[in-house]
């Protein structure tokens, strides 16, 4: 027996195994994506594809939104597509997309003009945490509406209440910020010690068990000494997040130097062609700068 309708816009790296953990779940799921290929395995799971958002959520008792910006999200929701529109009254919009804390607030002021719950529920935790359910899920909104999605948003992940709208995507920022800054460290770390003649592996597999332990040294780490930058989080979305923070920074009148400083790290990254690696790929552009990028890099010095 269906535990209710959610539609999902945007089956990508993240979308497709959200979807089917909604599906695992017990969810009746309705799928769309811009590239149909993206959401068709999951049609043999269970999940009903739509050839446009207006009719992935006309049924829907709550939408998923996971595209790739704010304002994808607000194309989709409120512009070309209108797929808000197409929502009935009462139906829960959670946007889990990394969108700015400004851009989730006229969101949600949209949303609400025309009669729908909002909740901007952005995650941390990447493809693998996706996979297997145990995403961390930021929740900006009302606690009643936090309270009724919380069957939904459980079959994904943790789900954790911050405050009003908008402030689940101001946590997010605050976990990019993190994110970028810590793979700068743990990339410069490996770097040096590749550069200093220990070996990296070993080097890693220390650390991992004293102070400096952190996911990011375990999972990035592993992916720079493997030199595995496969996507997992593109480094240009990487970019759009440190860029999102330094606007919310702005506008809070602070000076965060370290932020600024993997800011112009990513972009540089992006810009000398690494935008589709995976962010661990920091690293390449520290061996850019340093002179000893590795032949065949996809970087251009």
């Amino acid at each position: 027996m269906s535990r209710g309708k959610v539609a999902v816009l945007g089956t990508g790296l993240m979308g497709a195994p959200m979807a089917a953990n909604l599906l695992a779940a017990g969810f009746e799921v309705t799928v769309w994506n811009r590239s149909k290929e993206k959401a068709g395995s999951l049609a043999s799971r269970g999940a009903g594809l739509a050839g446009t958002p207006a009719r992935a959520v006309a049924d829907a008792d709550t939408v998923i939104v996971m595209l790739s910006s704010g304002p994808v999200c607000e194309e989709v929701l409120f512009g070309e597509h209108d797929a808000a529109a197409a929502m009935r009254k009462g139906a829960m919009l959670i946007v889990m997309s990394s969108i700015g804390m400004e851009e989730a607030q006229s969101l949600a002021a949209k949303a609400g003009a025309i009669g729908l719950r909002w909740l901007d529920a952005p995650v941390s935790g990447g493809t693998p945490a996706a996979a297997a359910g145990t995403l961390s899920i930021m929740v900006g909104g009302e606690i009643d509406d936090v309270r009724k999605a919380n069957p939904v948003l459980s079959a994904m992940g943790r789900v954790v209440h911050i405050g009003p709208a908008g402030t689940g995507a101001l946590a997010k920022l605050v976990n990019q910020l993190l994110v970028a800054s810590t793979i700068v460290a743990v990339s410069e770390a490996l770097l040096m010690a590749e550069k200093g003649g220990a070996d990296p592996a070993k080097v890693r597999e220390a650390l991992l068990g004293g102070f400096a332990f952190s996911r990011i040294l375990e999972l990035h780490g592993q992916r720079i000494i493997s030199a595995n930058f496969e996507p997992g989080g593109p480094a240009k979305y990487q970019v759009k997040d440190t860029k999102a923070a330094l606007e919310v920074a702005e506008k809070l009148d602070l000076d965060l130097p370290v932020l600024r400083l993997a800011d112009e790290l990513f972009s540089s990254l992006v810009d000398h062609g690494g935008g589709d690696l995976d962010h661990s790929a920091l690293f390449l552009e520290l061996k850019r700068r340093n002179g000893v990028l590795p032949a065949g890099s996809a970087l251009r010095n």
